[in-house]
This record gives C-alpha cells, sequence and structure tokens, in this order.
C-alpha cells in the first residue's frame, strides 16, 4: 500500500488497550447530491408530456407513420432524459467490514460493489469536476479509470489491486478515506503471513 497522501493525514495510531474493531464504525456512509439534475428531469418529464399530449389529441391529419414516429421519439427521449438525470441526482456510498458499495439515484442503480480483499488503497481527491471525467454520471475513461461523478467537490480514489482506480464523489470524502484505510490496516493484519 502507498503512503498515505500530503492532503489527508494517517489517522491517528490505536490507543493499545483497545482494538482495531472497537473504534471503526460497524458501517461508514456518505452521499453527495446534485440538485441541478432535477431541471433537467423536469426536461424530460416534458418530452413524455408532449408524446402523451401528440398521441391523445392530434388529428391524424398528417397520416399515421408521422404521427407515429413524434411520439415514439418524445416518449423515447423523455424515458432516456428522465432515467439519466435522476440515477445521478444523488450518490450513496456505503463502506463496512468486507465492502465498499455506491447506489445511483433513487432506485440504486447503477451499483457498484468492490470487496475490500480487492482494495489496495484509498485517497482523498479535493477536487472531481464533471469536466475532467466528460460530464456527470458513470463514467470511464481509460487513462484515469472509473468513476461516479453527481458534483463537482470532494471524492474518493479507490486504488484496485489490478492497476485500476474507481473514484466517487461524496461529502465527508476524508472520514470515508479514514475507514477505509482503516479496514484495510484491519484486513492485512488478519491475514496470515505470506498471503
Amino acid at each position: 500500500m502507498r503512503e498515505p497522501s500530503p492532503e489527508y493525514p494517517t489517522p491517528p495510531e490505536l490507543h493499545s488497550g483497545s482494538s482495531a474493531a472497537e473504534q471503526l464504525p460497524e458501517v461508514w456512509t456518505g452521499r453527495a447530491t446534485n440538485r441541478v439534475q432535477w431541471l433537467l428531469a423536469i426536461g424530460g418529464a416534458a418530452c413524455i408530456a408532449l408524446g402523451v399530449e401528440l398521441a391523445v389529441d392530434s388529428t391524424w391529419t398528417s397520416g399515421i407513420l408521422p404521427l407515429l414516429m413524434s411520439v415514439i421519439g418524445c416518449l423515447a427521449a423523455g424515458v432516456l432524459v428522465l432515467f439519466g438525470t435522476l440515477a445521478f441526482v444523488h450518490v450513496a456510498v456505503k463502506v463496512d467490514g468486507d465492502c465498499l458499495e455506491v447506489r445511483c439515484g433513487h432506485i440504486g442503480l447503477p451499483r457498484r460493489t468492490i470487496p475490500l480483499d480487492l482494495v489496495v488503497g484509498a485517497d482523498f481527491v479535493p477536487r472531481v469536476t464533471p469536466r475532467q471525467w466528460g460530464g456527470w454520471g458513470y463514467r470511464w475513461r481509460p487513462e484515469i479509470g472509473t468513476a461516479v461523478v453527481v458534483r463537482r467537490g470532494e471524492g474518493v480514489a479507490i486504488k484496485l489491486g489490478d492497476g485500476r482506480v474507481f473514484t466517487v464523489t461524496v461529502d465527508d470524502a476524508e472520514a470515508g478515506v479514514r475507514v477505509i484505510r482503516d479496514r484495510l490496516r484491519l484486513l492485512g493484519t488478519k491475514k496470515p503471513a505470506g498471503a
């Protein structure tokens, strides 16, 4: 595991009279929210409403094929925009004894679960921007890894054993990094020698 980055100091050493498990929270959770996405969701709902309006109140004077294409186009665009924005209105991150779980939106999709035994490190990232990842949402860039970006700001970068990096924007990212590092330390002490 790499040494801690200068942006995030190493957590204080554990007291000799208590175990690491006693000091770690059973579950750490963090969230990040982007209220601007609600405006885009309203646009998606408007497209759906337009499609329904065309289907119900049209006079059908221009023929069925153009009308059908308009209705289907409005409904499809509305559903895609609505799901695409509502899925990334917020993100929830949970770290427990076994894994890190990232759930997006109100229905929890997309979702990613990373077992902690595949993680080799975690770093605090003070500034994650949609621009560096190519926009909001679930992103992949071959040169920098995978990310869930719902807003600008702080985040956690998880380094995996295969060299990949997974970044997620989350409030109180420093606490998340501290918990992940402590869990990794605890897992390291439980592994048998030579493993």
